[in-house]
């Protein structure tokens, strides 16, 4: 990431919409915006398959789910933020488990990165179906985005919810439904 590059477009910003750079509220601002996009961004070049290290020999064929896993994200279309919760469950298959904070932290991966949220619910559920190959993965996302609540049809407090099932859970209705019934 090109900090530098970051704090000159911030710079022009400031003068297009008639502010001054230089006044002392917002003589440090280009920094903190590049350093904010730094962090936020860092999901670029992070790939799930290097911390979805699956743990052999552990026997449980049922539902594993993780639920409510807090994540913000920034729109790609209009650079607002979105932020909600995530609810993933997989059923192992041949003893396949991974250690349950790692599905906490491929949401912070896919989550840190230019997104909609289509796109970032269904990037989890490929990630954890690629690398741990389970019986089926379910993966939920609820979200409140920035860009409905303060522009166009302001509408504060709406959840967008998006969802993405494979293996079991898009064959199985009753799995499903366990599913749901969990997230609940």
């Amino acid at each position: 990431m090109d900090k530098e590059k970051i704090k000159k477009v911030i710079v022009a910003l400031l003068k297009a919409i008639d502010e001054d750079p230089n006044r002392p509220g917002l003589k440090k601002t280009p920094d903190r915006v590049a350093r904010m996009y730094e962090e936020l961004l860092s999901g670029r070049n992070k790939d799930a398959k290097d911390i979805l290290q699956v743990i052999q020999n552990l026997e449980h064929d049922g539902i594993v789910l993780i639920k409510n896993v807090p994540f913000y994200s920034i729109c790609e279309h209009h650079m607002l933020p979105f932020f909600g919760e995530c609810h993933i469950a997989y059923i192992p298959n041949n003893n396949r488990v991974v250690g349950i904070s790692k599905l906490a932290r491929v949401v912070d991966i896919v989550s840190r990165r230019l997104q909609v949220q289509e796109r970032l619910t269904t990037e989890i559920a490929n990630a954890i179906m690629k690398n741990l190959k389970p019986k089926g993965v379910a993966v939920a996302v609820n979200a409140r985005h920035l860009c409905i609540e303060m522009r166009g049809i302001k509408k504060p407090g709406t959840y967008i919810v998006t969802t993405a099932v494979m293996g079991k859970f898009e064959k199985d209705t009753k799995a499903r439904r366990e599913f749901l019934k969990l997230i609940k």
